[in-house]
């Protein structure tokens, strides 16, 4: 990385919803950014835990137990295995952070391409 990031501004480069940008690698990882609006899919993740960051706006993260409501500045770790829907009302922007290459659906064959911001 050779300049600072401002991640407020990031979202404003790109339209679509739940797609998403990597800002920054970080020791085999992809810090990314993410507008989310509506209801994403039911999946999970068999070998990482998924990080979610509210930057703007509120999410609702569905668990087969419970529901996590997020707010900016607020953030959750969905553990590796859990089987998981996020679902924003309006849109939102997220920071996510997993190891590269991650699909988005914990499935390669759905998954949406990885992009850069």
């Amino acid at each position: 990385m050779s300049d600072k990031i401002n991640l407020a501004d990031k979202p404003a480069t790109f339209d679509d919803r739940w797609s998403p940008r990597t800002v920054a690698s970080f020791k085999g990882h992809d810090v990314m950014v993410v507008k989310a609006e509506g209801e994403f899919t039911w999946h999970s993740h068999p070998d990482t835990d998924d990080l979610f960051l509210v930057l703007k706006g509120e999410i609702d993260i569905q668990l087969r137990d419970r529901v996590v409501t997020l707010k900016a500045g607020e953030m959750f770790v969905v553990p590796k295995n859990v089987e998981h829907c996020p679902s924003a009302r309006e849109e939102a922007h997220l920071l996510l952070i997993e190891p590269a290459g991650t699909p988005n659906t914990g499935d390669p064959e759905t998954a949406a391409s990885r992009k850069e911001a």
